[in-house]
């Protein structure tokens, strides 16, 4: 966590740090005694419609419906629950918005409920009461969900955490005892394992999660889209160094990342095509409960890193964030918020978190004392992806910008454009910045 982070995460839990106390061996849960229970009042006959994205890993959603139909049984509320991909969800979700017709509650991803916060339900008492019962929410869930600094237009889920994924055999092969800290080092390792046949590999297509890699790339240099001020900069110094980064990186990938969308670098991983990636869990959770012996042998040679850290000298960490958004439409806006009040509770959130084996990082402090994070070691460096990120928008303050910039793909399309040698680092830093400029409007 940055120090400004933890400035911010201290802050906002002032009187609440000792929210949630955890024994060893089986969690021992202990809500702040101060938190007062919440009450909603659902509406009578009220039905309600979710639009997730579809899971990565299939205890994810294999646990979430067990938890649905716990939440039917106890209220008699009738819940359909669709599921979508993650590219799929975004368009689904405007289209709701701007139409007002749709799911009551729709699970999006990263700033997208910063395009439309008018059309949002203000979900401050619940997000308020979660806050006090566990923990605190981490800053960038503030930066995300609260960003006029008051009211809450969505409840934070969590992230799905992005590590280095690498194969120790193949890293050891190359000459490699440890995955290199450094973005030197880790340059050196991307010629090493090329030359030994077992070549690494990045999404460089407009994917959701995977393809914010790029975000750490830029700022692992010292670029940013925006300053503090909104004021567009990605046309810096700063990005043309990270950008001829690239240009170096992208002879020693696998031929076709630039069409790779989130899908894409589990395939090639789980074949052995490729020795190294960014990525959730889910690649070593598929190894877990392979029934192919390939696949299944892979499960101890897989290990996971932290991103490398360029020249700014401090971790520059970008993950997919989750949010829930009750939709402002909805006949039943008291029955949307006892469904998320019920799903978020430690009853039905933690054996959740569990069931995902890690795939999910926690929102709120206190989740992150839950034993998934210790049982296997492989899991601990995802347990603080929410805890250390930078929202995508950084440097600047979330809105509809940011939003609309990041559902863009602007960053990443530069990225891939300097890699691939299609423009020179600046042409695609000079497109880049006019392209930020459309949403980011002085």
């Amino acid at each position: 966590m940055t120090e400004f982070n933890r400035r911010k995460f201290l802050e906002g839990s002032a009187g609440v740090a000792a929210a949630a106390t955890f024994g060893t061996g089986a969690a021992v849960f202990a809500p702040a005694v101060h938190a007062q229970a919440l009450v909603y009042k659902p509406e009578k006959g009220a039905k309600l419609r979710v639009l997730r994205w579809s899971r990565f890993v299939q205890g994810d959603i294999d646990a979430y419906m067990v938890n649905v139909k716990r939440f039917t049984e106890k209220t008699g509320i009738e819940v359909r629950v669709d599921n979508e991909g993650w590219e799929d969800v975004r368009p689904k979700a405007a289209v709701a918005a701007n139409t007002g017709a749709g799911p009551d509650i729709i699970l999006s991803t990263n700033d997208d409920a910063n395009l439309y916060p008018e059309k949002l339900l203000d979900v401050t008492d619940l997000a308020t009461y979660l806050a006090r019962k566990y923990g605190g929410w981490y800053p960038a869930c503030e930066a995300y969900l609260r960003p006029d600094g008051k009211k809450w237009i969505g409840i934070p889920l969590g992230a799905a955490g992005a590590m280095m994924v690498y194969r120790q055999s193949m890293l050891k092969a190359a000459g490699f005892d440890a995955f290199p800290k450094d973005t030197t080092g880790f340059l050196a390792m991307l010629k090493a394992l090329h030359a030994k046949g077992t070549p690494g590999g990045f999404a460089l297509g407009n994917a959701t999660g995977d393809g914010l890699w790029t975000n750490w790339l830029i700022w692992s240099h010292g670029g940013k889209l925006v300053d503090q001020n909104n004021k567009v900069v990605i046309d810096s110094a700063e990005t043309i160094k990270a950008l001829e980064y690239a240009k170096e990186m992208y002879p020693h990938l696998i031929p076709g990342t630039l069409s790779w969308l989130d899908p894409n670098n589990n395939k090639a991983f789980l074949d052995s095509q490729i020795s190294v990636t960014n990525n959730g869990i889910s690649i070593y959770y598929a190894t877990k409960i392979a029934t192919d012996p390939k696949v299944q042998a892979l499960k101890e040679d897989v290990q996971h890193a932290s991103y490398p850290i360029g020249p700014v000298g401090v971790p520059t960490e970008s993950h997919l964030f989750f949010n829930q958004m009750v939709m402002k439409y909805t006949k039943y806006p008291q029955a949307a918020k006892e469904f998320l009040r019920f799903m978020m509770e430690q009853e039905q959130f933690e054996p959740w978190l569990t069931s995902a084996s890690g795939y999910i990082a926690p929102p709120l402090d206190a989740y992150a004392k839950i034993p998934v994070w210790t049982s296997d070691p492989k899991n601990t460096p995802y347990r603080d992806a929410v805890k250390n990120m930078r929202p995508s928008g950084f440097a600047g303050k979330l809105g509809y910008a940011s939003a609309g910039a990041g559902a863009d793909f602007i960053v990443v399309n530069m990225v891939a454009e300097a890699a691939s040698g299609s423009k020179t680092p600046k042409e695609a830093a000079e497109r880049a910045q006019k392209r930020a400029e459309r949403y980011y409007k002085v």
